[in-house]
């Protein structure tokens, strides 16, 4: 038996299989209803399948694709399911995989201009898009002050905000001595846990985060948070960040912007609007009101990897200015110096961002907007809305539930007026049932059900099916 002198893929292997690959992922996407929604393994049930210890020899291609349909397949939920309803969408489409697959297959680091100018130049073209097709005001736009980069998720975006106000607000002090325990950030009750986790990592304390009152539909109340920044002034504490929320995970609230920013604006204190899966609506201009003051912000976010038919991870984050963002994140050791660097010429998005390493992921990006174009990517949103309206309707007409929140855009959280236990059992009944999936928050204090309109391939008679299956499973 003869020694290999190579132990990688040919590359006419690679063509066979990765033909057959993307035949398996058309396939699946084609027949994901086969699948129940929500994954009924128990725990711990696919790693026990898995063999104790790495294959010393190389396995087939085939044995492992094998194992894909055999182990992995039963321990997937099925986000791409038109029943899957919970949480938030995290939809994808065909462009968007082959970009990731091109993404892929060049193997780009971006760190630095110099390293792939492509990588570099495609993102912050695409970034100027974004902001063109949400109407974001001019200083969001690299031809101006600020400008875009794409981060993994908003919780990576919120926390490059974040220092980048922690800086500001101490004169850029804090990066070269540490913290002083006297910075201040706000947001509502409301607010996305990365918040608080960006509090944490950036050493500036969860105590120091204050929670702002929201009123009956769950948006922040800009008296509230006057006070309480009028409060930590007198108490000898610095105002140094607000987080605004455009359509918040429980509940989808929308927080008054204009509002909000004028009192930021007014005190001097970081304004970060957090549009996570909501600000992809602003494709649309009769929901560009979700926006309004947004032109008083410092920082905002949105994710296309939501409800903009681009996988995982793309988070679009702005800055009005990027000077006070990349001073808070830049550090050039020698062997990152290069000519096009120092010449201030290019941007270099390793400043813009915590890691040094990204991967070209406006590629991705690329290939969504250039395939559906401005008007198709409204299409569906619209779509998406209309039949949320509709289900809100209906929960209205059904004596037996009721709406716990504003239904604005793609969410309706309601609630059957039996009592957080009754609410509990439907869920529990439709999700072990596998036919959809449903999460849930809670809202006054009482269990809430949410029911995220937003797949890709979501079409009105999943949501009539949805609605008669949620009825059936709240009875006795």
């Amino acid at each position: 038996m003869s020694t290999p002198t190579s132990y990688h893929l040919p590359w006419d292997e690679f063509r066979r299989q990765g033909y057959a690959l993307i035949d398996w992922i058309a396939d699946y996407h084609e027949h994901v209803e086969q699948y129940p929604v929500l994954s009924q393994v128990a725990p711990g049930e696919i790693r026990a399948q898995l063999p104790p210890h790495p294959p010393q020899q190389g396995e087939p291609f085939a044995a492992v694709m094998a194992d894909v349909d055999r182990i992995i397949m039963p321990g997937v939920t099925h986000w791409q399911s038109p029943n899957f309803f919970a949480f938030f969408p995290s939809n994808t489409s065909g462009p968007a995989i082959l970009g990731d697959l091109l993404s892929s297959g060049l193997g780009v680091q971006g760190m630095l201009w110099l390293t792939s100018p492509a990588c570099t130049e495609l993102e912050t073209h695409m970034m100027d898009w974004l902001a063109e097709m949400l109407g974001l005001p001019e200083q969001f736009r690299s031809t101006a002050t600020g400008g875009g980069v794409i981060q993994d998720s908003a919780s990576s975006a919120t926390l490059c905000a974040l220092l980048a106000a922690r800086e500001r607000a101490t004169g850029w002090a804090v990066n070269q001595r540490g913290g002083t325990g006297q910075l201040i950030a706000y947001a509502s009750s409301q607010a996305h846990s990365s918040i608080e986790k960006a509090m944490m990592v950036a050493g500036m304390g969860r105590e120091n985060l204050r929670t702002i009152a929201v009123d009956e539909h769950f948006a922040m109340i800009p008296e509230a948070l006057a006070a309480q920044i009028a409060a930590d002034k007198a108490a000898g504490l610095t105002p140094a960040f607000v987080c605004a929320n455009v359509g918040s995970t429980s509940s989808n609230a929308m927080d008054p912007v204009r509002a909000i920013g004028e009192i930021c604006r007014a005190q001097g204190v970081w304004l970060h609007v957090d549009a996570a899966m909501s600000g992809t609506a602003a494709l649309c201009p009769e929901f560009r009101w979700i926006l309004d003051g947004i032109e008083l912000a410092d920082s905002f976010c949105f994710n296309p990897h939501k409800w903009m038919f681009t996988n995982f991870d793309v988070d679009a984050f702005f800055v009005a200015d990027r000077k006070a963002l990349i001073d808070t994140l830049s550090i050039l050791p020698e062997y990152l110096r290069n000519t096009a660097t120092g010449s201030g010429s290019v941007i270099d998005y390793r400043d813009w961002q915590i890691p040094l390493g990204r991967r070209f992921r406006s590629l991705k990006l690329w290939f969504v907007i250039r395939h559906y174009g401005v008007e198709g990517l409204q299409y569906h949103v619209r779509n998406h809305v209309k039949m949320t309206q509709e289900l809100a309707e209906w929960v209205r007409a059904d004596d037996r539930f009721e709406l716990a929140a504003p239904a604005p855009l793609n969410l309706v959280c309601f609630r059957h007026k039996g009592g957080d236990a009754v609410n509990q059992q439907i869920m529990d009944r439709l999700n072990r049932s596998g036919d959809l999936y449903l999460s849930h928050t809670k809202l006054d204090g009482k269990f809430t059900l949410r029911m995220s309109i937003g797949q890709t391939e979501v079409r009105r008679e999943h949501i009539v099916a949805a609605w008669a299956k949620i009825r059936a499973a709240s009875q006795p």
